[in-house]
């Protein structure tokens, strides 16, 4: 048997959770990015279908020249069929919208970043996983940051509500999303299954892009590189890189430790929205980042222990 020397191990260990933070950080910027197309005018339907085809052609071209073996099983055509449509198609189009009604990107990814705590439930449901009372702590705590940022937040309204609304379907999203890729792991590589997913998904978001998407279309604007830059960063960085990177903190840290460094893209947004001028927050809502990540965290901690 090889041995590894320690020295290798701790190497090893830097590099996930360098690979870990620089995910935790593009996916942060991900909502400014995304602000900045909504304020520029340019819908949801077109920016989000580019996103979702662009990746999902990437990956294509990638799996092709690695020689990855891309074949379907006809028996679980419905499972891709069912994940593309939670994400890219329900996530994204909640999300991104989610972000134009609440008008703040920080609480937008806050909201975001409570996805580990939904999968919890999709894993107490569908594959009978257990929770601990340190975990149903961890949610009661993030719950109440959610509240602190609410209460403080000045964009409070009909249209606020609705952002919240549909921010919290875009969780219950990636949560489903989340079950079907664990059916899914098995039998695919992880690039093959994100493959599918963004080009199944851009079929879906297609009748959108083609209607109102393209409704007010104006060259001038919508192919500048002021509105594609933002879109790149979105499908290469935040999409494709991204979900390479966090594959391997998920193989080396494990399901629940990677899950936890999540809990803390609201704060990598805050402090971009901060730099960037975009977005400027009370000490009471910066209070209610930190509770709300901190639930987050402590909700995604294992204990032997068990009462549900």
């Amino acid at each position: 048997m090889q041995n590894i020397s320690p020295m290798k191990n701790i190497k090893s260990n830097i590099t996930v959770y360098l690979y870990s933070t620089l995910t935790i950080i593009l996916w942060g910027l991900s909502y400014i990015w995304n602000d900045q197309l909504i304020s520029k005018g340019i819908p949801v339907e077109y920016f989000v279908f580019i996103r979702v085809f662009f990746a999902g052609s990437i990956l294509l071209i990638f799996n092709l020249a690695m020689g990855i073996d891309i074949k379907i099983k006809k028996k679980d055509l419905s499972k891709f069929l069912l994940l593309a449509f939670c994400e890219p198609f329900i996530y994204f189009v909640c999300e991104t919208y989610g972000i134009f009604f609440t008008e703040s990107p920080t609480y937008s990814a806050m909201i975001i970043a409570t996805t580990p705590i939904a999968a919890m439930f999709a894993g107490l449901i569908f594959f009978k996983e257990r929770l601990s009372a340190m975990n149903i702590a961890g949610m009661l705590v993030c719950i109440g940051g959610i509240v602190i940022m609410s209460m403080t937040s000045s964009g409070i309204g009909e249209r606020f509500l609705i952002g919240a609304i549909l921010l919290f379907i875009a969780v219950i999203a990636e949560a489903g999303q989340a079950s079907c890729t664990k059916w899914l792991a098995g039998d695919y590589k992880p690039m093959v299954i994100t493959m599918y997913q963004f080009l199944i998904g851009g079929v879906y978001l297609a009748p959108l892009f083609f209607t109102k998407g393209l409704s007010n279309f104006d060259p001038a604007i919508y192919l500048s590189w002021d509105v594609w830059r933002p879109i790149f960063c979105l499908a290469v960085l935040c999409s494709c890189v991204c979900f390479t990177l966090w594959v391997s903190s998920i193989k080396n840290l494990g399901v629940a430790k990677s899950s936890v460094m999540q809990a803390f893209i609201p704060v990598i947004t805050a402090l971009s929205g901060m730099i960037l001028g975009s977005e400027l927050l009370s000490p009471v809502q910066w209070l209610g980042i930190l509770v709300a990540s901190l639930g987050v965290t402590c909700s995604q901690i294992t204990r032997k222990k068990n009462i549900i």
